[in-house]
């Protein structure tokens, strides 16, 4: 199961690598780290974002390795969205306001756009993007691209999608 952990860690040498290492002794898999050692939360301590994949059964022990070591743990989110695409948009993507696109996906509770990478060669040019979409199962993730698809039309935005 893909898990979502977000810890607080002490702001000090090592802590890091503290809570990683009970994920691995588990049998974790480490799919991201966002350490923000740049950022403080009103304790002082340094926030960190986990990704892994693990056991379920295997989660409450680690949260008690971690708490073990002196690290708060803030949250623990479960992989909701199974099912994911990368589509190519190409047009004036930017200009056409992205940002509602995205929530028209967003605000549907069943799918979610996930990630963005965009490349703008010029103002008056084209730009291109891909789009992460995920949803909760391969139904929602099609009814999720007729929407991209839909919106994206009447902004006058090509949509490559998968075959």
């Amino acid at each position: 199961m893909k898990i979502s952990m977000d810890i607080e860690l002490k702001d000090i040498p090592g802590q890091l690598v503290h809570a990683l290492k009970p994920v691995s002794d588990l049998g974790g898999n480490i799919i991201s780290v966002l350490h923000q050692r740049d950022r403080k939360t009103a304790s002082g301590r340094v926030p960190v974002q986990l990704v892994f994949e693990m056991e379920e059964r295997r989660l409450d022990r680690l949260v008690e390795k971690l708490k073990a070591e002196g690290m708060h743990v803030v949250s623990i989110g479960k992989e909701r969205l199974k099912d994911s695409m990368v589509v190519i948009l190409i047009g004036h993507i930017v200009h056409s306001d992205i940002r509602d696109t995205i929530e028209k996906i967003d605000s549907t509770g069943f799918a979610e756009v996930v990630g963005l990478s965009l490349s703008m060669p010029g103002v008056d040019k084209k730009s291109s993007a891909a789009l992460v979409l995920s949803a909760i199962g391969k139904k929602e993730l099609k009814e999720a691209l007729k929407i991209l698809e839909a919106t994206a039309s009447k902004k006058g935005i090509m949509v490559i999608s998968p075959i």
